[in-house]
């Protein structure tokens, strides 16, 4: 007769993973774990905690691409283990790292020669691109104050309010004084005669931002041009402007190639563009384009020989894995122009299905333009028993949604809008089944009983006088507040029993 034994350690590989003592037992999250693990083990307990996660392509608040093709995605592991700043190590890399800055400042209309290189650098992301970009101006100005013997200790820049974190860490981490143009209701992005006006001597340069982060508008960058062209000439000085294309650095050259935003315009001296974005790679891709040699300071770069020859390097950090870079290159000879093009009218084309979809409930006012970035921001038009923007983001999230919901910057705060980001990956039908969940959650909220605010201990309720409705607010006891809680959750699970028995019903 076979007798069964108990599993040893030393034949703990025999088992299946999902029966082995390292799933029944709590891994160290603060400490190293004193022994070691089996791969397959490691592998799974990692596996299965990720599965929380949401699903990347879902995450409908992100800019950053989520999907590629499957050649490219054998690139990237093929070159995973290169480090980038190795140049003379892996010379090809760094060749196809250049090809990439050339062609996307061609893109971008550097003025140059049929033969000229173009002056760039591939970063970790625009935040790093636009780092060096500030820093390049600020030494700039510095030396040009320096010569004629003016001070040089009070830098400032000029943004709109609505600008990414990225520029307040700039000016914070590098004394730079962030003169912001508050945005107004029913304008969200830097007004450019406003932004002229606050332009002074100590000002190192304009930022633009082609795409805002709240709602995908392009701020007029020709205007800023003009405007800025005319102060310069009054006042002797040459305030320069820095283009943050993070977001429509790849869009704008294909579906608006009239626009005129880039180095066609004299003063636009760098640009920065995400090509995690919609460069179309996974994240960790950024470039910044100088418009010439000159608008980068020579002692602004570092000339290194301790990595087996000299080498030039501008970044804020050293090291730096390869992938991103060859996918850019991959992304941009794979797809072309015609490619590239295709793929932002597809975006287009999927926001604005989106768009007319929400319109059609009645229930939102879209407070991005059909021009720009493909971003649908919208808000609610009434907030009905209190419900808002904050609680459509939440419920959205029990479909398998991640649609932010937000408070516009500076001067506009009031307003609080919901935005979804449409990239290359997300389809026409995607677009028509999240309408169809907005619209779900819509018909859950008006369900729902009238929110209450526990902390001021008010409920609005909807009242009738004098034949005239409206909202109005009545101060409860504490017993009461507690009786509407309570009522408001029974209500709530009843109105949650009741959707999933109709769904139930349909199938």
């Amino acid at each position: 007769m076979a007798l069964s034994k108990r599993a040893s350690d030393s034949d703990i590989s025999m088992l299946a993973t999902s029966a082995s003592r390292y799933v029944r037992d709590s891994l160290p999250r603060y400490e190293m774990p004193e022994n070691s693990i089996p791969k397959e083990a490691a592998y799974q307990i990692i596996h299965d905690e990720l599965l929380l996660d949401f699903k990347p392509k879902l995450n409908l608040a992100s800019f950053v691409t989520t999907l590629m093709e499957p050649e490219c995605d054998k690139l990237i592991m093929e070159s995973i283990n290169k480090n980038y700043v190795d140049m003379d190590e892996y010379p090809v890399t760094t060749e196809l790292h250049n090809r990439c800055v050339n062609m996307i400042a061609r893109l971008f209309h550097t003025p140059l020669g049929k033969s000229e290189d173009a002056i760039g650098v591939g970063t970790v992301g625009s935040s790093e691109a636009i780092m060096l970009a500030g820093l390049a101006f600020k030494r700039k100005w510095q030396n040009k104050r320096k010569a004629e013997g003016k001070p040089f200790d009070k830098p400032n820049i000029v943004t709109g309010a609505n600008v990414q974190v990225c520029w307040e860490k700039f000016a914070r981490y590098f004394e730079v004084e962030l003169k912001e143009v508050k945005v107004t209701e029913g304008y969200y992005v830097m007004d450019p005669a406003k932004a002229v006006e606050m332009v002074d001597e100590n000002t190192i340069c304009v930022a633009a931002i082609l795409g805002s982060t709240y709602n995908g508008e392009f701020e007029d960058v020709k205007l800023l041009n003009d405007l800025l062209l005319e102060k310069n000439k009054q006042t002797g000085w040459d305030t320069p402007i820095h283009v943050d294309a993070a977001s429509g650095g790849f869009i704008a050259p294909f579906i608006y190639p009239e626009l005129e935003w880039d180095f066609r315009l004299p003063l636009v001296k760098s640009i920065n563009v995400s090509g995690h974005k919609y460069g179309l790679v996974y994240a960790g891709i950024g470039w910044n384009i100088w418009r010439s040699k000159d608008d980068l300071p020579e002692e602004l770069i570092f000339h290194i020989k301790y990595l087996g020859a000299e080498q030039s390097t501008f970044t804020l950090n050293f090291s730096k894995g390869s992938s991103q870079i060859i996918a850019q290159y991959y992304q941009l000879i794979r797809l072309g122009e015609e490619g590239y093009k295709n793929i932002m009218e597809n975006c287009h084309e999927n926001a604005m299905v989106l768009k007319e979809g929400l319109e059609k409930t009645g229930c939102f006012e879209i407070l991005s333009k059909d021009d720009g970035v493909p971003v649908v921001a919208f808000s609610l038009k009434n907030k009905k028993g209190g419900h808002d923007e904050f609680e459509v983001s939440e419920m959205l999230r029990r479909y398998g949604w991640i649609v932010p919901a937000y408070p516009m910057p500076a001067d506009a705060q009031h307003v609080i809008v919901l935005r979804v980001v449409i990239r290359a990956e997300f389809s026409r039908t995607l677009a028509e089944r999240l309408v169809h969940d907005i619209t779900a959650v819509l018909h859950e909220l008006e369900k729902l009983p009238p929110k209450v605010n526990s902390e001021s201990k008010e409920v609005h309720v909807n009242v009738e006088e004098n034949g005239s409705s409206g909202v109005v607010s009545k101060r409860k006891s504490d017993l009461e507040t507690q009786k509407e809680i309570t009522t408001y959750w029974m209500n709530y699970v009843s109105a949650q029993k009741e959707i999933k028995r109709q769904k139930v019903m349909a199938s």
